[in-house]
């Protein structure tokens, strides 16, 4: 992994601020079940941002219910993401990680309903969320 990120930190560290979990999807770029995500059914309004260093990565604005099974948005917050090419598992896909610490999200596809033509398929162990305070 990319270790040229704002937020470095060691494995020994990351490991001992994550839980198992979360260290497997942000760390091992790995994927939780679907549908077993905390955020996949979740609409309240505010912001989802990277449970390894807590960047803003999406608003609820942008988030939909693809049926996916993971939490989907049609669009990141603009400078939080950084794309790569992912080859694993005998398929070409766009992997996305937080641009602050380099942590795995999941990945974002082009078959997304909205104006954006984007699915952002993010896994709920990689995010956190902050309601909106109100006025």
């Amino acid at each position: 992994m990319n270790n040229n990120y704002p937020v470095h930190k060691t494995e020994e560290a990351w490991r001992k601020l994550l839980s198992k979990e979360e260290y497997r999807v942000l760390r091992e770029q790995g994927t939780e079940y679907p549908h077993s995500g905390e955020y996949n059914s979740h609409y309240e309004n505010g912001t989802y941002n990277c449970r390894g260093c807590n960047q803003p990565l999406y608003t609820s604005d942008s988030k939909f219910d693809s049926g996916c099974g993971w939490p989907s948005y049609d669009q990141s917050i603009e400078g939080a993401i950084e794309y790569r090419k992912d080859v694993t598992h005998g398929m070409v896909r766009v992997e996305i990680v937080c641009s602050n610490c380099g942590g795995h999200q999941g990945h974002v596809f082009d078959d997304g309903p909205t104006a954006s033509g984007k699915r952002y398929c993010v896994n709920s162990a990689s995010i956190n969320f902050e309601a909106k305070k109100e006025d």
